[in-house]
């Protein structure tokens, strides 16, 4: 066992070198790689009723399990988002679909779509009952299209266009304003009827399908718009599907659905698209009154560049290292086995070179005694040995017995013990020498 220990040091200070290499290789692994994704991100919403920021809590909720911070910054609507995210305001953002068409080329090109996590229905409730539930039969009401900004109205300013309507001067009649103030002013028959876009299960929605005044009638040409307007779903919504106690709607109506979609600016890190696009999953799991379970979240419109990320996730879901470590350690993983790689590349013939090296600093310890005896037998040949052999001799002694303080391996004993020999017979060859020298003169 001490034989074994010793061979053990020997062995690893003849390789010391690696040491320094192998720590430069992995401070280059740890300086070059990317650093990990950060664990907050802002997101904007909509207004703290509106079918946006409840999503966002949920969201928010699920996404804190994995210890990920989302801040929801209430706005204007689903162009207020888009401003936000083009100002580096927020990172994330819901924006219905559709509404990237507003903006020039040239600026979408800073945005990014995670996909569509919901439709969004536009429902249209009245107080009475219309003769003609098309676009143009509402004319003459009191109509409350959406707020400024709001997703809502630009829909219905949408299918005005449509119907070509001169939109610079929409009717006298047609208010701009949205959520709980269209509501309330419709409710008190301040308004003969509203636009609203929302979940079905939204708590204003609902409101409104159990107020008795109102009812809810559809799009008679939802086809047609849809067939102009590919942002948006052609929906079928059942008789009762919103109240069933009031059976609201009366009969099976169709209208029309945007989709609310996830979309990231110039800011947000793309690594984390697997960690949001997963918890979005989990919140939308048992699906709603309108979509069914494990239909989103989706494959968004082209309108904008999808993330190579997001597109991974909905071909074959979460990476395979998130599937079973926490997102924390998985993404740290991700990062190093990427660059772990190419350093094992390079450790791999640094490692087979370690043999021989190893044996040629061993060996090195030995045949370096034999640069003195290679000096002796040449002088001997030359016959250029200096006159004093018993200096010579003396020196050789001196080495010889530093050659017995000398450790190597067991494995090379046998050529340390050779080298004694040979250092024993070059003394003996020159203590010859010196005594024929010194009997010289005696025989004369």
């Amino acid at each position: 066992m001490r034989r074994l220990l010793t061979d053990l040091r020997i062995m690893l200070l003849a390789n010391l070198w690696i040491v320094p290499v192998v720590a430069g290789l992995l401070y280059a692994l740890f300086h070059f790689v990317a650093p990990p994704p950060p664990m907050q991100a802002r997101m904007a919403t909509g207004s703290p009723d509106g079918g946006y920021h409840a999503f966002a809590e949920r969201l928010r909720d699920e996404l804190a399990k994995e210890g990920f911070e989302l801040t929801l910054l209430p706005s204007r609507g689903s162009l207020d988002n888009l401003a936000q995210l083009q100002a580096g305001e927020v990172e994330l953002a819901l924006v219905q679909s559709g509404q990237e068409l507003t903006l020039e080329p040239s600026a979408r090109e800073s945005l990014r779509s995670l996909g569509a996590v919901y439709q969004e229905p536009l429902w249209l409730f009245v107080r009475t009952p219309l003769e003609d539930a098309r676009l143009p039969g509402l004319l003459d009401l009191r109509v409350a299209i959406g707020s400024d900004g709001s997703g809502t109205q630009a829909v219905v300013r949408a299918l005005a266009q449509a119907n070509r309507f001169d939109e610079s001067q929409l009717p006298q009649g047609w208010q701009t304003i949205g959520g709980t103030r269209a509501a309330t002013a419709l409710l008190a028959g301040e308004l003969d009827a509203a636009f609203f876009i929302g979940p079905a299960e939204n708590a204003l929605i609902q409101r409104l399908a159990a107020a008795d005044e109102l009812r809810l009638v559809g799009l008679q040409r939802a086809d047609a718009y849809h067939a102009r307007m590919r942002y948006m779903n052609r929906l079928e919504v059942g008789e009762g599907m919103l109240d069933m106690a009031r059976n609201t709607p009366q009969k099976r109506i169709v209208t029309l659905a945007p989709l609310a979609t996830l979309v990231a600016g110039d800011s947000f890190h793309s690594s984390l698209t697997p960690l949001i696009l997963d918890a979005a999953s989990k919140v939308l799991k048992e699906g709603n009154l309108l979509d069914p379970a494990g239909s989103f979240p989706a494959r968004p419109t082209a309108q904008l560049e999808i993330l190579d990320e997001a597109n991974y996730f909905y071909d074959k879901g979460l990476p395979i290292l998130q599937r079973y470590l926490p997102f924390r350690i998985a993404s740290l993983a991700d990062r190093y086995i990427i660059l772990a790689i190419p350093l094992l590349v390079l450790l791999i013939p640094l490692f087979k070179a370690i043999g021989p090296i190893y044996q040629w600093r061993i060996r090195a310890r030995i045949y370096r005694w034999y640069k003195y005896l290679r000096e002796i037998d040449q002088q001997l040949h030359k016959g250029t040995l200096p006159q004093r052999l018993d200096e010579e001799i003396e020196r050789l002694e001196h080495l010889e017995d530093e050659l017995a303080k000398v450790q190597v391996p067991l494995s090379y004993s046998n050529e340390l013990y050779q080298l004694h020999v040979h250092l024993r017979y070059v003394i003996d060859r020159l203590r010859q020498l010196q005594r024929r020298r010194t009997s010289a003169p005696a025989l004369g």
